[in-house]
Formats: C-alpha cells, structure tokens, sequence
C-alpha cells in the first residue's frame, strides 16, 4: 500500500497556470502507475494523464498540449503542470497509484484500475 498526499489547488484565472504536486508514502520501493484524476461536481471521474516508473506518459485528448505530467523519484512524488486554465478544468483533481504497467484507453486511466488514492485538491478556474 502506498499513501498519497495532493497539494497545490486554489483559484486562478482563465489562462493561468497551477502545477499539483503528489507527495508518496509507505512503499514506494514497488514500480506504479502513477495517474491524475478530476471530477467536477456532478460528473464522472476522468482520467487526465498517467506516468510509469519508467517515465512513459499518456493524456486523455481535452488536455493534451497544455498539461504535463512528471516525477521525482527522489522525493517519491509526482507532479501535474497545468498551462492555459480553462474554466472547464475546475474539478477535484486526485492523484492515484497502483502497482505495475498503466492501462490506459484512448490515453485516458479508468479510476477502477486505481487501488490507492489522494483525498484530492481543489482546481477553480475562473472566466
């Protein structure tokens, strides 16, 4: 098992940028998918991007070109990079991890892959 901390959310402005960042803990010695989620209220958890230990990445399509995904592996975190805020990116954005290769359709992780979670940090964008 592995325990997972988001910080990093607040408020902006359309067009701004915010990077989360993903502290983990507990044992992290295992290889994971490392994977971003948001959900805004009232809709389904997307999957946003997905990192491997080996550093592959993958974006599902409606961020493409202006988030980025990246790790640490000496501060045991992973980091999301968010450019050019929409305010159609407002959601709780959730790290999550689980052990072995990413599964992804279309670029995107399905949240039942995930077995271990953040609590979440909050992402308003405003007009």
């Amino acid at each position: 098992q592995v325990q997972l901390m988001e910080s990093g959310g607040g408020s902006v402005e359309s067009g701004e940028s915010l990077t989360l960042s993903c502290a983990a803990s507990g044992e992290t010695n295992s290889r994971y998918c490392m994977a971003w989620f948001r959900q805004a209220p009232g809709k389904e958890r997307e999957g946003v991007a997905t990192i491997t230990a080996d550093g592959n990445t993958t974006y599902t399509d409606s961020i493409k070109g202006r988030f980025n995904i990246s790790q640490d592996a000496s501060q045991n975190s992973v980091y999301l990079e968010m450019n050019s805020l929409l305010p159609e990116d407002t959601a709780m954005y959730y790290c999550a991890a689980e052990p072995g290769v990413c599964s992804v359709v279309r670029g995107s992780p399905h949240p039942a892959y995930f077995s271990n979670w953040g609590q979440g940090t909050q992402v308003t964008v405003s007009s």
